[in-house]
């Protein structure tokens, strides 16, 4: 467990210090906001702090932090390096900077902003980037607390209807279209905070269940070495698998929603910086119970990769019960059923406000408003139907958002990188694990078995990805920094 303790110290010392880096080498000032200067009473509204706060960590952290993190822990506690300097290095960074140059740019969506920083071509294919990510982001959480709400009641001996995927989906997306057509404090804002909460509490509760019943977190140094049962690569599987929790795409999409409520620039280290630090700390504890809870059998995860195999809803229950006992039923279905969903009405909600600065809609208007709830909800629809009716795959929705996802974070650092450049400020922040995330991506993209794995050839093959990957990001970082040359000049 003393890795673990160590991991989460550097964490926590991590916001204090590199944290107050990224906010200082940004320099936020007392300049009008857009949620005070535009004030729209539906996107633009401005927010206490410790709201803003609660509400950007429900927008961040859903499934994504607890399921991503346990199926990281099928590579053992190696798993929690990334965690923890991901977070620090890559993910606080970058949900910082999506964050406040957003606030910089009236609460623009990031694919806006990101055009502002790297020209029109790479907007245009942004928003379509962006908003197939945030409706898959959207699918996934909706799919996933319905599997889950199923699973618990079936526990419960209930049957019937309500005891039926479908039934729930449809109820979620219901909500889901209420909570994306509304003001964002008659919903959003209320209940996030409640949820936010109970989302800590369950880590928490997570971690002490550990210690409790006497489970052992191994450590990194006695486990230093590929545990996944299939063999499959450290990199960069477990860098695409464990995305929200240590660096997440999605994040840039979502931290605009509260650029839009901020009264002061100087909240944004504690909004957007320190959410994704509360992430990456319940990323941390959940891989913690991946590693502990389940049996070894020739040094392999064998035992968390069965219980994997179920599904996220029964991996997540399982683990709940095995921590917490019967208080991790409730804390299950608060944590992991209800979070999910408040992840996924605002990644809808971000698709329509995208879809709205693509389109030059204003969305004080209801039927504007309307004409893009519609469209953005029936897609999504169809997706999650699709897969409970077994004509699309979860998995397959999943693996395609996890490399979906870290490729937006690439293409965002690099747009940070270079509003960094145009201000002769310090680009090498963010220009770094921009580098790092662009060779993650290719690697990935290169072998995986969604992407150009399908071809057999290229399939789990290191020999060709690993290279392809490595000049991909040099050739990225070259590109940058004649730009950043021509720039200065």
């Amino acid at each position: 467990m003393v890795s673990f303790l160590i991991c989460l110290a550097v964490l926590v010392c991590g916001y204090f210090t590199y944290g107050k880096l990224v906010d200082r080498t940004f320099g936020p000032d007392d300049r009008e906001t857009p949620a005070v200067a535009i004030n729209d009473g539906v996107d633009y509204v401005v927010l206490p702090q410790w709201k803003l706060f609660l509400v950007q960590l429900l927008n961040i952290a859903g499934l994504g932090p607890i399921f991503g993190a346990m199926q990281g822990a099928l590579w053992g506690p190696i798993v929690f390096l990334w965690i923890t300097f991901g977070t620090v290095f890559a993910g606080g960074v970058h949900d910082y900077f999506s964050g406040m140059l957003s606030e910089r740019n009236n609460g623009a969506s990031i694919s806006e902003v990101t055009g502002i920083y790297l020209g029109s071509t790479m907007k245009n294919i942004m928003r379509v980037f962006a908003v197939v990510l945030l409706i898959m982001v959207g699918t996934v959480f909706a799919v996933g607390p319905a599997g889950l709400i199923v699973k618990l009641l079936t526990e419960q001996g209930v049957s019937g209807a309500f005891a039926q995927t479908t039934v729930w989906l449809g109820i979620i997306l219901i909500y889901y279209f209420i909570a994306t057509f509304l003001s964002v404090d008659k919903v959003i804002g209320k209940i996030y905070p409640v949820f936010g909460v109970c989302l800590i509490l369950m880590a928490v509760g997570m971690i002490i269940g550990i210690a409790v019943n006497g489970y052992a977190i191994p450590e990194i140094w006695s486990s230093f070495r590929n545990m996944h049962p299939s063999g499959t690569p450290v990199w960069s599987f477990m860098f695409i698998t464990v995305a929200c929790g240590a660096i997440s795409g999605f994040h840039s999409t979502q931290s605009p929603l509260m650029a839009r409520c901020m009264k002061s620039e100087r909240q944004g280290r504690f909004v957007f910086y320190g959410a994704m630090v509360a992430e990456g700390i319940i990323a941390l504890v959940w891989a913690a119970a991946g590693c502990a809870l389940y049996e070894k059998t020739g040094g392999l995860s064998t035992g968390l990769a069965e219980v994997l195999a179920g599904g996220q809803s029964v991996a997540i229950y399982d683990a709940s019960v095995k921590a917490m006992g019967s208080v991790g039923v409730v804390l299950a279905m608060i944590g992991v059923v209800i979070c999910p969903i408040t992840s996924g009405d605002t990644a809808f909600r971000s698709a329509r406000l995208t879809l709205a600065d693509w389109m030059g809609l204003d969305q004080g208007s209801m039927m504007n408003r309307l004409k893009l709830c519609i469209p953005v909800l029936g897609v999504g629809a169809f997706l999650g139907f699709g897969n409970t009716l077994g004509l699309l795959s979860y998995q397959v929705i999943w693996r395609y958002f996890s490399w979906t996802n870290q490729t937006l974070a690439m293409i965002v650092l690099w747009s940070a990188a270079m509003y960094l450049v145009r201000e002769k400020k310090n680009y090498w922040i963010c220009a770094v694990p921009a580098t790092f995330m662009s060779a993650v991506s290719v690697t990935y993209f290169v072998m995986a078995p969604e992407c150009l794995g399908m071809i057999a050839a290229l399939r789990n093959n290191t020999a060709v990805a690993y290279p392809v990957g490595i000049v991909a990001a040099v050739a990225f970082l070259t590109l940058f920094l004649r730009a950043a040359k021509k720039a200065n000049r």
